[in-house]
């Protein structure tokens, strides 16, 4: 499961990954949880940015990752090419 990207905020770490069984899925998206998270939500990436999964998180929750999700887009976009050409992927570590 690479980590892709961690939001690190004074309240919560979210954590963007992927899990290494969705390397058959064309349609780019992330799992994004926090700590103690048992069920991580999924967003599709492609075409544009919408929650698949809610996972454990409430619906506020929910909105705030989608949220961050929206802002970096691209980055992520870039680090699922990066995965599906078995390239490395380095953790981008936002601090907010």
């Amino acid at each position: 499961m690479p980590k892709v990207l961690l939001y690190i905020t004074t309240k919560i770490i979210w954590t963007f990954l992927f899990y290494n069984k969705d390397f058959n899925e064309s349609r780019a998206h992330v799992h994004v949880g926090k700590k103690g998270t048992q069920q991580f939500c999924k967003i599709w990436l492609e075409p544009h940015v919408e929650l698949s999964k809610q996972g454990d998180l409430t619906d506020a929750q929910a909105r705030e990752v989608l949220r961050l999700a929206e802002e970096q887009r691209e980055r992520l976009l870039k680090q699922w090419q990066n995965f599906k050409e078995g390239k490395a992927i380095r953790i981008i570590k936002v601090k907010k």
